[in-house]
């Protein structure tokens, strides 16, 4: 057999981190009958955090000194973040984990527009319509105003909104803060937060099964996040990124196996639009990128890498 390639590694990471991340929005989704949010997001991170904080440990992160610039920074990723779970797990609890997922791959398209309206990131006209075309496909999958509409698929599209914060905040940090130390500050406050709305609006008691289930979804969680750093490690970005998309085909498993969500035609159609047009984004960057590269560019600097730690 032929070694694995870098690449390949890459791509099997990527794989493995879409996993992980469906694995704990559908765990989490299990209890929303049982749990109130703040409750089972808290009683998640609590596993989540610890876990962050052990890796952030094992690597030297918590030594790290954070600049004034970066706890800003941070403080506003934390407070996007926290946001974008609530909105995202709120529409979860009350839509099919297939479409919810669907509309959220829109994200590196909005990252894109964003980065060019706000950063000043060049993007060209072909882009500029891959985008728009990309948000048509989310509007195939919400259909506002047809009998199957779901207004819970307008907290998705909200949630879309603070991962971009998040995401243009995590690009303005220093380049060399430690990713651990960002995840791992992120999960904390999160999980604070939570714990801080779920005493204070209604705690209920949980069954032993209920707090493996939330125990299961915060490991999922954290290897969710490990092997999206992983990926940013190995292979080309233009060659692992692409297969983010098998978040939605996880995610199309999920919600059959578990839920007896079947998806239907036109979440598949706005589905692939989606999908479509965020690897031809992918594929225009990585050719841009290659035509810009200087012929020695040297090592890439370390620093967080933006990945789907939302929900």
């Amino acid at each position: 057999m032929a070694p694995m390639t870098d690449n390949m590694r890459g791509a099997l990471f990527m794989i493995v981190s879409m996993m992980g991340f469906c694995l704990n929005d559908a765990l989490i989704k299990t209890v929303s009958g049982d749990l109130p949010l703040f409750q089972a997001v808290f009683l998640r991170g609590v596993v989540a955090t610890t876990l962050a904080g052990a890796l952030a440990l094992s690597q030297g992160a918590l030594h790290w000194r954070i600049r004034g610039r970066d706890r800003r920074l941070i403080g506003l990723r934390s407070l996007a973040e926290i946001a974008g779970t609530a909105c995202f797990l709120t529409a979860l609890f009350n839509m099919p984990i297939a479409n919810a997922t669907a509309i959220l791959q829109s994200v590196p398209l909005a990252v894109t527009l964003a980065a060019a309206l706000f950063l000043g990131e060049p993007v060209g006209v072909r882009r500029y319509a891959a985008i728009a075309i990309g948000f048509v496909g989310v509007l195939i999958i919400v259909r506002p105003g047809s009998d199957g509409f779901n207004g819970y698929s307008l907290l998705v599209i909200a949630t879309i909104i603070f991962i971009v914060v998040r995401d243009l905040s995590t690009r303005r940090l220093t380049p060399q803060i430690p990713a651990a130390l960002v995840v791992f500050i992120t999960s904390g406050v999160v999980t604070l937060a939570a714990g801080i709305a779920a005493f204070a609006t209604d705690w209920r008691a949980f069954t032993v099964a209920q707090a493996l289930i939330l125990a299961g979804s915060g490991l999922s969680l954290t290897l969710g996040y490990v092997c999206g750093v992983r990926v940013m490690q190995v292979g080309e970005i233009g060659f692992t990124q692409p297969f983010r998309y098998t978040l939605i085909v996880w995610a199309i498993i999920a919600g059959i196996v578990l839920f007896d969500e079947w998806p239907d035609l036109w979440m598949l159609v706005g589905s692939a639009i989606v999908i479509a047009t965020g690897l031809f984004t992918f594929y225009r960057e990585r050719k841009l990128g290659l035509k810009r590269a200087p012929a020695d560019p040297g090592p890439p600097a370390a620093g967080p890498q933006a990945v789907r730690d939302v929900s």
